[in-house]
């Protein structure tokens, strides 16, 4: 893997090593969705079965590039509204909201913002700031802090993952507003789950990550052995209470 989320190179030269190691298979989480499609179009022509898990690749790109890849991953946008509309029953309409995305150019960062962003719509809340926290604790800190100095009445911070929720619970404590600013996020970590049953953050989405890979695993098998594509998996997200019971179901 890479340090983090935003190491585009590493996993460019990642994919590249495990061409001139003539693998197989690669199974592959893209840090971004249309940058890596260059370097697995290059793996493709080596004879490499790519299977994309997680964050889609981007459609244009993809079409640009004349591929087809196979994807194995959640339906990001469905499980973040579930996550806003579960959050939108604790507020009154009208309220105050903001949103914490992740990186822009990643396709499933672009549809949890459109998930929290419908829910957020449909039950009459107002969304005040959307800004980026990179998909990193530390940023998102930072940018949640500005956010409730520069919206005093904010009521809620949707968070694209939970990494992100993390850095807004420690702003939300920062300004003296624990109790006053619900948070949610997505993803489901492990440390996300004391501050579930303490209250601090309302609910997450599950989206089952320990297995995404088995599943691009068993996708890429599939390939190989048939010798044909397989049409693309859609893997379950659930909501995540503070309760730690699974609500609602992505189809």
């Amino acid at each position: 893997g890479t340090k983090d989320e935003r190491d585009l190179n590493q996993q460019m030269r990642l994919v590249e090593q495990m061409i001139a190691e003539r693998v197989d298979a690669i199974v592959i989480a893209p840090a971004d969705s249309k940058a890596l499609v260059t370097v697995c179009k290059r793996a493709i022509e080596k004879g490499i079965v790519v299977v994309n898990i997680d964050n889609r690749f981007d459609a244009d790109v993809l079409a640009q590039s004349n591929l087809s890849i196979p994807f194995v991953g959640p339906d990001n946008r469905e499980g973040a509204r579930v996550v806003g509309e579960y959050l939108a029953g604790h507020l009154e309409p009208g309220d105050p909201v903001a949103i914490l995305e992740g990186i822009p150019t990643a396709f499933n960062a672009q549809q949890r913002l459109a998930g929290f962003k419908q829910a957020m719509q449909d039950a009459g809340m107002k969304v005040v700031d959307v800004q980026s926290g990179q998909w990193e604790m530390t940023v998102a800190n930072t940018v949640a802090a500005a956010m409730i100095i520069a919206n005093p009445d904010l009521k809620a911070i949707l968070c694209s993952n939970d990494g992100m929720a993390l850095g807004a619970v420690a702003a939300v404590k920062a300004a003296g507003k624990t109790g006053e600013i619900a948070i949610v996020g997505f993803d489901n970590i492990s440390a996300i789950r004391q501050m579930l049953e303490e209250g601090r953050v309302l609910a997450t989405a599950d989206q089952h990550g320990d297995q995404l890979a088995a599943y691009g695993i068993d996708f890429a098998l599939q390939i190989l052995a048939k010798g044909e594509m397989p049409k693309d998996k859609q893997t379950p997200v659930d909501l995540i209470t503070a309760e730690k019971t699974n609500g609602e179901q992505a189809p």
